[in-house]
């Protein structure tokens, strides 16, 4: 008996590219478009929306895109497709960066129903937390969540925590030293109402105690308020085997199912990129045993719920269909 499988319509990819924009981004610069082809959809790095200065390689904004692409292959399973997905399908177009096609229909699994569930609750967290200990085996789901996607998510042990935070607030003067580094972040940090960029909610305040490299947004920081944050935080790095432009998708892709991860777990997180976008602080971060790259700082714990930052509508990322 031949049967027929039918695809989803281009309604419900749709959707799922409309999902997979609630992935973050370098500050929410949201650097990704996509282009719907019957069950197929490419996933590009725009390159307008590169931060150059401090992201002149481009590995951040893979980063962000494969965290896009993570949460499109969920939006797709979700609505009860399987999905196959090719890194850097076209050497001819180089801002191709993924295609995911959509296939036969098939059950949703509980935890692909968990993960979709936690996309539209997922957000950068800047405040203080709680002054409380994340259980072993709620670290231990976010070590499996990267090996899943084929990273590697280290904890910091104490010595390490506080080597780290010092790396980041010195990568932090050194990022507010630089040429340019200003201007590039008045872009995406101004006051004015917007889809994208650093909203004012979301900056966060200062930490009292000095223990939390917070990032300086400006304008948006100078009517910051203090406030004492915890002062032994978790700490984890994420790291991948190799360092280039797969790994860096690749990381991407684990940081979200990390972060989706850690908030169906209720924790709260807060990416801290300072001492990956210094080149001598994150080579001081790679680990001489395994030669592993990190790619991303993560802070984790328990927090109150802080305003999501806005999206892009559908309009302004979704490409034109190719000429036939």
């Amino acid at each position: 008996m031949n049967t027929t499988t039918v695809p989803p319509s281009r309604r419900v990819l749709a959707d799922c590219v409309r999902t997979a924009t609630a992935a973050p981004s370098l500050h929410n610069s949201q650097p990704w478009r996509f282009r719907l082809d019957g069950p197929v959809v490419d996933v590009y790095a725009d390159p307008a929306r590169r931060l150059e200065v401090i992201d002149p390689a481009g590995r951040e904004q893979l980063i962000s895109v494969g965290a896009a692409v993570l949460t499109l292959r969920l939006a797709i399973e979700q609505a009860g497709y399987r999905c196959e997905t090719t890194p850097f399908p076209s050497p001819a177009e180089p801002e191709l960066v993924a295609r995911v096609v959509a296939g036969a229909p098939t059950a949703v699994s509980a935890t692909t129903e968990a993960l979709a569930a936690a996309i539209p609750h997922r957000h950068t967290n800047r405040w203080p937390f709680a002054q409380l200990p994340v259980p072993p085996e709620a670290l231990r789901r976010l070590v499996d969540a990267a090996r899943h996607e084929g990273a590697v998510l280290t904890i910091a042990t104490p010595a390490g925590r506080d080597r780290i935070l010092a790396m980041a607030a010195e990568a932090g003067r050194r990022l507010q030293g630089g040429p340019g580094y200003h201007a590039e972040l008045d872009r995406w940090a101004g006051q004015g109402v917007r889809h994208d960029g650093v909203a004012p909610w979301a900056v966060g305040p200062w930490d009292a105690l000095e223990a939390v490299p917070v990032r300086d947004f400006g304008e948006l920081s100078e009517l910051r308020p203090a406030e004492p944050f915890e002062p032994y935080p978790t700490i984890l790095v994420l790291a991948t085997a190799g360092d280039a432009r797969p790994d860096w998708l690749r990381a991407g892709q684990a940081l979200q199912r990390v972060l989706l991860t850690a908030t169906w777990q209720n924790l709260a997180t807060t990416p801290i990129s300072q001492p990956v976008e210094v080149p001598q602080a994150r080579r001081l971060l790679t680990d001489p045993a395994t030669g592993l790259s990190a790619q991303m700082v993560l802070r984790v714990g328990y927090g109150k719920v802080a305003g999501r930052s806005p999206r892009r509508p559908l309009s302004e990322v979704l490409l034109p269909d190719r000429a036939r």
